[in-house]
Formats: structure tokens, C-alpha cells, sequence
């Protein structure tokens, strides 16, 4: 069914047409004036306009022109006696798809009708696979042989749970502290699932204030709101046929949360500023690292809604409840980063495993995955050895560290600022020290701005405030 505008100020005319399209099955507004029709269309859109040619105070051709200014995908068709041919022409100079001339038959009318909506499907296919590949481009890549890497117990029993979910279309719900790898267990249901060679879409709700959250999760048609200048297609759509990954789920607001357990029930999503909601067949899968039922506890998330996502409950285990893989992710953080960051490095000392099990990592494997990075970028031999490492994990700092570790949440405590400034100060002697006292060399090291660098050689007293303006060579 599409929703068609009939614009003609003959009664008769209008009238007909009206009731043979909507014995075809379309959803028809019909108007008696060009201004009444327009005003209509930029409120409401449409998938086609049909417009008399010859009409007072506005025709068929600035019909055609304004609504094409206000959406040019939409398809027009004009309606014109015999003797203006020429100006149905000029009619579709501005836009206009075809024109059909008086009289007609129903079934004329409806074939022509038919073809031109084919024309709007086919544009909707088009924009749908723009928009997507658009999505994709950062997310393909690599997405073959992607696992969660470990051979202790608790990341066995997450493959198996992985395998199972993945097996079945039931929404799922990934919990999980921050740094345990949600969004890669996430990609891997998709990937394992019949759907695998459907597109795999991802929204991190927490980056996005409510408004922009809507738009992206189920888009909005032109002028829905300031800045809206064309109709854009939301991630439930582009994600048709596939999965859909809502990342840090427990940050969305209340009105947003109602309309994402509209999509759950219904299986549909309806655009900012449209009327109209569209189907889709989507896989939801979600992370979150609050807890969601003591957040329904307390008022802040529907309780309707976490019964529709905690279909299939996935745990995450923290990199604490699993220090047997730490040597393991080390190695493959080693083999990932090194060929970018300093090929010279091919392997790890035991001595370096050590120091690292040795600290609890409240950031989990993304904290570890840092934590190599950063050293490789120092590493003078081909293998990383403990003395490369950050300086957090050496010495009284990793003694430190460790006392840390050993707290469940570190989150306020006094030691990890002390810890991360030191880390900080550290780094940024051994860059200066590399770079022979040369700012510029220093601060690409660091891959930092030469201010910000000024600012940091300031404030751990490499150098005198207001030094900053020489270049050391």
C-alpha cells in the first residue's frame, strides 16, 4: 500500500481517481487546490503525487516544483487534456515522472500508477543500500575469524553459550562490566547466526543525547526538525534482514525506551514526523554494564521492556575471573599491534606475563589491550620485556596497583588517579628522552597536540613555565 496525494479541482475527476486507487489497495488524500495538496505533502510526504495540470491559483507545474523542493526523491505525475502535451512536458522538464492524458481509463490509470511506484520502491532500495554500506564501512572489515580469545574455563562456557544463542532468532541481552568485550560478542551471534549474511548494525546509546538517539535508531523524514533536509533511513531499518547491536542500553531515556518496546512487539518502527510505520525483520542484541533489574527497582527502566530483552541473558566474565588467558591475550595484543606500532617486536618475556598477572585490570581486556599498545611504542628489542611495560605495573606503582586490583570497584579511590599520572609522567619522559628533548618529534610520539604537549612538560617540571616558546634541538 502507498500513500498517494490526488491534487485536481474537477470533482468528478478527483473523485475518480480517488476511488479507483483506493480499490487497488493505496492509502489516497485527495485535495481540490495545488496550495491545499502541497501544504498536505510537506506535512504528511508521500510515495506519489498526482496533479491535475490546469488548475487555479496554483498548477500542475508549481505543484510539481515545490514538491519536488521539498523532497526530490518523490515521484509526480501529471494529468493533462490533449492539448497541452507541451506543457506536461515542461512538466516533467521540473521533476515530473510521467504524464497521462484525458481521458483515461481506470485501468490505464492504474497501470501508469503502478509504474510509477515501482520507480519510488525502487529509489527506497537504492537510499536503503547507500545508507547501509555507508554504516558498514567502518564495521566489515576483519569481521571473518573474530573470537573471544582465551582457554580458561569461564570463557569455554562462553563460547558454548555464544554457539546456542547464536543458533536462535531471540533477543538477547549481553551484561557485562566496561573493557569485557560486548561488542565483539555481539558480532560474533551475528556471525554464527543464519542471519550472517545479513548487515550487522551498531548504535552506542550512550554517546548520544535523547533527540539524536530517536533519528538514528528510527530515523525521520525531511523537516521532521531543524537540520532534517532529507528523509533519513533509522538503524532498526537499515538493519532489516540482520542484527541490530544496541550498546550501553541501560543509558536510554524513558521515551525512548517506550518506543524501542513498540519495535519488540510489533516488529515495526515509525520515522520522526512520520504517521506511517515501516516492518522490519531485525535480531536485537543488547550490552549494558548496569544492572538492569535493580535499575527497574529503582524506576529507571520499564520492567515490560527488560522482560522483552532478557529473553537470552549472556554474563560476561571480567579478565580478574580469568588471569589464566592474560598471557594468552598478551601474545595476540602483541601479534595485532606490533606490525603498526614497531615491527622490531615479535613476542613477550615471561618476566612481562608476570607483571601483568600481577594486576587485577578494573578495565578488563580493553585496559590490557592499552596497556600493550603503549608499550610497544617504547620497545627496543623483539621481545617486550617487563621493563617496557607501563609504569603501573612495575615496582612500587605495580605494588600499588595490585593493592588496587584487589578492590571490586576502584571507582573513587585516591591510588588510580596517583597511578594513571604517574603512568602519564612516565610516558611522557621516555618520549621526551627518544626524541632527543625535540617537541615536535616528542609530541608525535605521543600522538598528542605540540600545546598539549607544552602544557604536560609544564606540569611535571621537564621544563620552566613560559619555556615553551624555543624548540629544544
Amino acid at each position: 500500500m502507498a500513500r498517494i496525494l490526488v491534487i485536481d479541482d474537477n470533482d468528478t475527476m478527483r473523485e475518480g481517481m480517488t476511488v479507483t486507487l483506493k480499490k487497488a489497495g493505496h492509502d489516497v488524500l485527495a485535495f481540490r487546490s495545488g496550495t491545499e495538496g502541497v501544504a498536505a505533502f510537506k506535512q504528511k510526504g508521500g510515495d506519489l503525487v498526482v496533479t491535475d495540470l490546469k488548475m487555479n491559483e496554483l498548477d500542475g507545474l508549481e505543484v510539481v516544483r515545490q514538491a519536488k523542493a521539498h523532497d526530490p526523491s518523490v515521484v509526480a505525475m501529471v494529468v493533462t487534456a490533449f492539448g497541452t502535451i507541451e506543457t506536461a512536458v515542461e512538466a516533467m522538464r521540473l521533476g515530473a515522472y510521467d504524464f497521462i492524458t484525458k481521458p483515461f481509463t481506470p485501468d490505464v490509470l492504474r497501470a501508469k500508477v503502478d509504474a510509477a511506484l515501482e520507480l519510488t520502491r525502487a529509489r527506497a532500495r537504492v537510499q536503503k543500500l547507500e545508507a547501509t554500506t555507508e554504516v558498514l564501512s567502518a564495521e566489515v572489515a576483519g569481521r571473518v575469524g573474530r573470537t573471544v580469545v582465551g582457554e580458561s574455563e569461564p570463557v569455554k562456557k562462553l563460547l558454548s553459550q555464544v554457539q546456542r544463542a547464536a543458533a536462535i532468532d531471540a533477543t538477547v541481552l549481553i551484561h557485562g562490566e566496561s573493557g569485557t568485550g560486548k561488542e565483539l560478542v555481539a558480532r560474533m551471534l551475528h556471525d554464527q547466526s543464519p542471519r550472517k549474511h545479513g548487515p550487522f548494525i551498531v548504535t552506542h546509546c550512550a554517546a548520544l543525547a535523547e533527540t539524536l538517539l530517536e533519528s538514528e535508531l528510527f530515523g525521520h523524514e525531511r523537516g521532521a526538525f531543524t537540520g532534517a533536509v532529507k528523509r533519513k533511513l533509522g538503524r532498526f531499518e537499515l538493519a532489516d534482514g540482520g542484527t541490530i547491536f544496541l550498546d550501553e542500553l541501560g543509558e536510554i531515556s524513558p521515551s525512548v525506551q517506550t518506543k524501542l518496546l513498540r519495535v519488540l512487539q510489533e516488529h515495526e518502527v515509525q520515522r520522526v514526523g512520520a504517521e506511517d510505520t515501516v516492518k522490519v525483520d531485525v535480531r536485537v542484541v543488547c550490552a549494558t554494564h548496569r544492572d538492569l533489574k535493580a535499575e527497574v527497582a529503582a524506576g529507571r527502566f520499564r520492567e515490560d521492556l527488560y522482560y522483552r530483552l532478557h529473553v537470552v541473558p549472556i554474563e560476561l566474565p571480567a579478565l580478574r575471573e580469568r588471569p589464566e588467558d592474560i598471557g594468552l591475550l598478551a601474545r595476540h595484543f602483541v601479534a595485532k599491534h606490533a606490525p603498526r606500532i614497531n615491527a622490531r617486536v615479535t613476542s613477550i618475556t615471561a618476566g612481562a606475563v608476570s607483571a601483568l598477572a600481577r594486576y587485577a585490570w578494573p578495565g578488563n581486556v580493553r585496559e590490557l589491550e592499552n596497556a600493550i599498545e603503549q608499550s610497544l611504542v617504547f620497545a627496543e628489542g623483539t621481545e617486550l620485556a617487563e621493563a617496557e611495560l607501563p609504569a603501573f605495573l612495575q615496582g612500587a606503582s605495580a605494588r600499588a596497583a595490585q593493592t588496587l586490583g584487589a578492590l571490586p570497584v576502584p571507582h573513587g579511590d585516591r591510588p588510580l588517579p596517583d597511578i594513571l599520572e604517574d603512568l602519564e609522567r612516565q610516558l611522557i619522559e621516555r618520549a621526551y628522552e627518544k626524541a632527543k628533548k625535540v617537541k615536535t618529534e616528542t609530541a608525535r610520539l605521543l600522538g598528542i597536540k605540540t600545546s598539549a604537549l607544552y602544557y604536560k612538560l609544564e606540569k611535571y617540571g621537564f621544563i620552566q613555565k613560559g619555556e615553551g616558546g624555543a624548540e629544544a634541538e
